[in-house]
């Protein structure tokens, strides 16, 4: 059995993880949450709506920027590029989560 991990754990960290993807490569919606499930091995899901509204608000604080691509079964297809702010931002919260994960690991050796 997979263990799953719940999205309350996660909760804090869903930018992150779409602000990474994107600082690789432009993406879309459903592709990110693909991209999340398989880079969990399927121990994680992002639902539809949290991903959503976690886009809506890398946008508003402008982390990211959508552009429509081509169409795709007759619909425009919105893309999501990282801004110079949201490369900013992955490098505070990798740092912000390096200090976490350390201050849990000081917690497990307790």
């Amino acid at each position: 059995e997979v263990y799953m991990i719940s999205s309350d754990s996660m909760r804090g960290f869903n930018d992150l993880l779409i602000l990474i993807i994107l600082k690789k490569n432009d993406s879309y919606g459903y592709e990110i949450s693909k991209t999340i499930e398989n880079l969990s091995k399927g121990t994680y899901k992002l639902k539809e709506t949290t991903l959503y509204s976690a886009i809506k608000r890398l946008e508003k604080n402008k982390f990211i920027k959508p552009y429509d691509t081509e169409e795709t079964f007759g619909r425009k297809r919105t893309n999501y590029k990282i801004t110079p702010l949201g490369q900013r931002e992955v490098d505070k919260k990798t740092e912000e989560f390096k200090e976490i994960s350390q201050l849990i690991n000081n917690f497990l050796k307790y």
